[in-house]
């Protein structure tokens, strides 16, 4: 192996070792040409798999310590929300101030080392990397982890086994006051709940503190009122219409973040409902447009620059070989607007932000 910033690469050759194979083999494999058997060419990929070698497209990059590419990367969602556009932002924010460049990958799916082929953002041109939640797979974190490079999860725990920087927010203490705050407050208990995409760390401990509302306040949960808005609003209209047609009775709705619950008031009031004298409708991370929209959204902040900012701080801390911290953690706090509708209760209580 060679050394790359002191990070250990996989070379060619390391590969062709494993695999009991000659380079030229390896070559003829990753070029994906016809005279190599098919055994040969598993036995190889196993070789790629099991050492985690990506192809060096910077054959001239860095040789040492003190050359480094002076680009961050970002591998993060499609950019299609204020949240989004808010923690890029503070991301970018911060690296410009320390003389940095960031480099954006926005995906759909997943970005994964495949076949040798590396990520977008990578070791030749990046000296870290931010995730943004599940946009890389386990396997590719293990590889990044393996050979070295600074790494910092947002909104995630690492895979375990993994001492990979987080930075986090408290989900589960934030939903379960907006939750106690519509039943006790403004006299809700039919409460729908949307979750966010499968698998996703926030919208598991959303639903938790969900579930420990209805719970602690003596409301059956009931799997009716559980949806899925996917933090997306055209699935969170589609959960709307699907509700609306099965004519539940719905007393508020918890869209699991912003973008969904303004999707949702929006479909609800096309189909003639009033938000929030028929449905109240409320959201989660204050984005900035949500106290402009009509009505105005409750909502619970969450300090997405600074969280931005801070997973900079973190990557940077790694690059220079410094401390980090494994899990930096950030607590939230309700925002009480219209959208919840405890000013329609003569409520003394109500203080509009």
């Amino acid at each position: 192996m060679i050394k790359n910033n002191g990070r250990s690469r996989v070379t060619v050759g390391d590969v062709a070792k494993q695999a009991g194979v000659s380079t030229a083999t390896v070559s003829r494999v990753l070029n994906k040409t016809n005279n190599v058997s098919p055994k040969t060419v598993a036995r190889v990929q196993k070789a790629i798999d099991e050492l985690g070698y990506v192809l060096d497209t910077a054959a001239q990059a860095l040789s040492s310590s003190s050359n480094r590419t002076g680009n961050i990367g970002i591998i993060m969602p499609v950019i299609n929300n204020s949240f989004l556009s808010t923690l890029l932002e503070g991301v970018n924010q911060y690296a410009n101030t320390c003389s940095y460049n960031l480099l954006t990958f926005a995906t759909i799916g997943q970005a994964s080392i495949q076949d040798g082929v590396p990520l977008p953002l990578n070791e030749n041109n990046t000296d870290g990397l931010i995730i943004f939640a599940d946009k890389i797979d386990d396997k590719t974190l293990t590889h990044l982890y393996q050979r070295q490079f600074p790494v910092v999860l947002l909104y995630r725990l690492p895979p375990q086994g993994l001492d990979i920087p987080s930075v986090l927010i408290e989900n589960k203490n934030g939903t379960r006051t907006l939750i106690e705050h519509l039943i006790k407050n403004c006299g809700h208990r039919r409460i729908a709940f949307m979750a966010g995409p499968a698998g996703n760390y926030d919208s598991y401990w959303r639903e938790q503190g969900y579930c420990e509302a209805l719970t602690a306040c003596d409301i059956p949960i009931d799997s009716q009122l559980m949806g899925v808005g996917a933090f997306h609003d055209w699935r969170a209209k589609e959960q709307i219409e699907e509700w609306l047609e099965k004519g539940l009775d719905i007393d508020a709705i918890f869209a699991g973040d912003d973008t969904a619950a303004m999707a949702a008031i929006i479909a609800l009031q096309q189909a003639g409902k009033r938000v929030p004298e028929d449905i109240a409708v409320v959201g989660f991370n204050n984005d900035i447009i949500s106290k402009y929209f009509n009505p105005p959204l409750t909502t619970v902040h969450v300090p997405t620059e600074e969280i931005g900012r801070t997973a900079v701080k973190q990557l940077f801390h790694l690059i220079n070989g410094e401390q980090t911290e494994a899990l930096t953690p950030f607590n939230t706090e309700l925002v009480v607007r219209q959208s919840c509708g405890c000013h329609l209760v003569n409520n003394p209580r109500w203080h509009p932000n």
